[in-house]
Order: structure tokens, then C-alpha cells, then sequence
């Protein structure tokens, strides 16, 4: 702050926690519209859906897509469909809702944008100026929107079989590709010898489990790798819950936008001088 900038004016703050532990930060980085229906899906009854996983905090919201012939390809949205039905199966997620209906085509028909929880250092508010009052609400979460496209991974290993590469999934055994910088190896051509009778011996082998200092196992996944491998089967093995999505035009959206303001005229105390404050700031 410059000595020379002027008070413009003094807001009153009102704090409210009503809301809490449900105001979240909903943060969509690539999403270059508003979150809505789009006019030509909301014709034909589309509309946006979402559903939630508790324990691992995990959030999908399923948009409807654009099904107008100038910007989506309904063939190639047939082969999409499929895929991304059988990934559903692959993680356990063909339930409830996301089950074909019998006879019908699977299709691609909405973008699914998946949340990743994003921790939060200290506390965070979400805060409202109407008229002339700063209105306060505590953020318990935060998380951020990304589309999912795993499907794309099925499709490439379907057009990798139908191509008679069924190996290339696995990673090639010939190690990184040689440095265009250095001198190719040398090769050495040996002339052949005979072959000796080979001999057998008996060999006895012991194996015991080696164990470290706090009783852990030694060798296989690491600790890392093995509460990652267990986080992602929990994740999967947990069902979704479905939520209602309403958006700021509807009637529920618009009273819940009500609800971030208090009604209340009670004035707050400030319990804290500046000295606490100063000792709160890190490297100061």
C-alpha cells in the first residue's frame, strides 16, 4: 500500500457460517463456456448431471455434448461410446444410471469432468460485496475440474490389436533408444566353439522374508507405490452417489445464493491485536 492511495470506503463485515461444511471452490481451468446445457441437448430433454463418491471426495459432473452436426460427429461418436463403456467396466463403474439401456446404441453423449480434491494451507473464505456489506462464508474444499479421457486409452489398445502389434502395450525389454551422439558399440564376431556336455549339480536354496527395523518387509512395492495401489482400488471399489445439479438460473440456485448472505446485524469482536498477526506471517 502506497502512501499516497486514498481510503475509498469502509465496508461492514458480516460473517455467516450456514452454509459450512457444504461451500466448496469448483475451479474448471479449460472450460471456455459457461457451465450449462447446451441449447440443442436441452431440446431433447439433456440435462446436466453429476454424482459423488463421499470417502474419497470424488465429484463427477456428465455434461451433455453439443449434438449439432457442424460441431460433433455422431459416427465416430459410436466407437467413442463403446470405449468409454468398456472402461466403465474395467474400474467398476457400470452401475445405476450409467447402465445401457437393452437395445440401444451405445453412443457418446456427454463430457464427464472429474474432480481432484486440491488441499488447503489455513483457512479460506468466500466473500460477497452487496450493498456496501462484505459478506463472509468459510470454504471447506477445493477442488478442480478436468474432462476424463480415459476412454482413449481402450480405443488405442483396440486399434493396436486389430493392427497385430498385441505387444506393444507392454513396454519393449531393448531398453531406451541409443544416443544419436555417441560412437554406435563396437561388434565382435566370434567364431563358434563346441559345445560342452553340461554338467548338473544339486543346489540347495534357503529363502526367508527380511524385515527392517519397524517390522516392514523389505523388497516388492514400496510403501509409496502400495498405499497408491490400495487408494485407487478404494476409490473404485467405493459407488457413486447422485446428486442434483442446479444451476444459478433455477429456483434452488438462486436460494442458495440467498443463503450466502447473513441476516444477522450482530457486530464481531476482534479478539486478536496486531501482534498476533504479525507472528502468524511465516519468514516475517
Amino acid at each position: 500500500m502506497d502512501g499516497d492511495d486514498e481510503l475509498v470506503s469502509v465496508l461492514p463485515i458480516h460473517y455467516s457460517n450456514t452454509l459450512s461444511p457444504n461451500v466448496h471452490i469448483h475451479q474448471f481451468p479449460l472450460l471456455s463456456r459457461p457451465l450449462q446445457t447446451p441449447p440443442a441437448a436441452a431440446v431433447s430433454g439433456k440435462r446436466i448431471r453429476a454424482r459423488i463418491k463421499p470417502i474419497t471426495r470424488r465429484i463427477e459432473i456428465h455434461v451433455p455434448v453439443d449434438p449439432r452436426p457442424e460441431v460433433w460427429n455422431s459416427e465416430r461418436s459410436k466407437s467413442l461410446g463403446v470405449a468409454r463403456q468398456e472402461d466403465d467396466r474395467e474400474k467398476n463403474q457400470d452401475v445405476g444410471k450409467m447402465k445401457q439401456r437393452e437395445g440401444e446404441e451405445a453412443r457418446l453423449t456427454e463430457v464427464r469432468m472429474r474432480s481432484e480434491h486440491i488441499p488447503q494451507e489455513g483457512a479460506y473464505m468466500l466473500g460477497v460485496v452487496r450493498n456496501g456489506h462484505l459478506h463472509l462464508q468459510p470454504i471447506s474444499e477445493t477442488h478442480q475440474f478436468r474432462p476424463t479421457l480415459t476412454y482413449l486409452d481402450v480405443m488405442s489398445r483396440k486399434t493396436r490389436r486389430s493392427r497385430g502389434d498385441a505387444g506393444s502395450d507392454e513396454d519393449s525389454d531393448d531398453g531406451p533408444p541409443p544416443d544419436p551422439d555417441e560412437p554406435p558399440p563396437v561388434q565382435t564376431i566370434t567364431s563358434k566353439k563346441e559345445k560342452k556336455p553340461l554338467e548338473t549339480k544339486e543346489v540347495q536354496v534357503s529363502a526367508r522374508k527380511a524385515m527392517d527395523d519397524k517390522g516392514n518387509l523389505q523388497g516388492g512395492l514400496s510403501a509409496v507405490r502400495r498405499e497408491m495401489l490400495l487408494a485407487i482400488r478404494a476409490e473404485e471399489d467405493e459407488a457413486w452417489q447422485d446428486l442434483e445439479f442446479c444451476d444459478g438460473e433455477t429456483a434452488e440456485g438462486q436460494e442458495m445464493f440467498e443463503a450466502v448472505f447473513s441476516q444477522s446485524d450482530e457486530h464481531l469482536e476482534c479478539k486478536s491485536d496486531i501482534t498476533t498477526f504479525l507472528k502468524d506471517i511465516k519468514g516475517l
